[in-house]
């Protein structure tokens, strides 16, 4: 039993070494940093101080914090519209023709993002395919300035993030016993009623885990930004670089950092207590 378990040790070990090396240092450091003073020159004073965390609170860095809010829950309501329905009817589809969507719904992630998002700029563009086509179809007469303003980036941010609610919900209808739906229309519900008191609250925990998948990462994809809306919207991840590479100032930036990893941190615990509290429901 002692070999087991010592051969057992020196199995993990390497995990918490990882762990440890890779993922609470590089954090331990971050929280630390976001409480220093940076140096006027270069580098950092180890000074404790709360100014970093003090300056967030300005207007000018409040707003950001405010528009890539905005920004993200746009982003993931269109997503839910758009994903929920996609996964749902996906699930319900033939095992080929199932096979199928997953392969195309795959296929964006074998190229590279930010060449996708290039391949987007060719199409949105004044002199683009898709100002061509409806030029050609008679539905506008001037080119339609396309990138470059909000729409575009939430189209970006659409587009990038699209397939983890669609899988998310998949694989939570995938998943679900249809013979509960077929017992409630048996006793006389409507398909509208069925779907929403059995189906919907089933696909819940699907829907909120593409929910968490989306709305983080939309917080801080400042390249989707950058690229579709030319600077115009600076978003959280853009502040935390400009402080990084052009600023130098690296405290500041890692309390940006740090502020989102709490929001993050938030969400994720608000996401486990109400997928707790829907398993109760369901075994109840």
């Amino acid at each position: 039993m002692r070999r087991r378990k010592f051969g057992a040790l020196w199995m993990i070990l390497p995990l918490y070494v990882f762990t440890l090396i890779f993922v609470a240092g590089p954090l331990i450091y971050m929280i630390a940093l976001s409480f220093a003073e940076a140096n006027e020159v270069h580098g950092v004073n180890w000074i404790f101080t709360l100014d970093n965390y003090r300056k967030i609170l300005e207007p000018v860095y409040l707003d950001t914090f405010l528009q890539s809010f905005r920004l993200a829950v746009t982003s993931t309501a269109i997503i839910c519209l758009v994903g929920y329905p996609f996964g749902y009817f996906m699930a319900r589809m033939p095992e080929s023709r199932r096979k199928k969507t997953m392969l195309f719904l795959m296929l964006p992630f074998w190229v590279n993002s930010l060449i996708r998002l290039y391949g987007w700029i060719i199409i949105l563009q004044k002199k683009g395919i898709l100002n061509h086509i409806l030029q050609s179809l008679g539905l506008i007469e001037k080119p339609i300035s396309f990138l470059y303003s909000y729409p575009a980036i939430v189209f970006g941010m659409v587009y990038a993030l699209l397939p983890f609610m669609i899988l998310s919900v998949y694989s939570s209808a995938e998943k679900m016993d249809w013979s509960l739906v077929e017992a409630a229309r048996d006793l006389g519900a409507s398909r509208t009623k069925a779907f929403w008191t059995v189906t919907f609250k089933l696909t819940v925990p699907g829907l909120l885990s593409g929910i968490i998948l989306t709305f983080i990462p939309s917080m801080g994809l400042f390249f989707i930004a950058d690229i579709l809306g030319g600077n115009k919207i600076v978003l959280v991840g853009s502040l935390i670089q400009e402080q990084m590479t052009r600023a130098g100032n690296w405290p500041f930036a890692a309390a940006m950092a740090v502020v989102m990893m709490v929001l993050t941190t938030i969400m994720i615990v608000m996401y486990r207590r109400i997928s707790h509290v829907k398993e109760v429901e369901g075994i109840g």
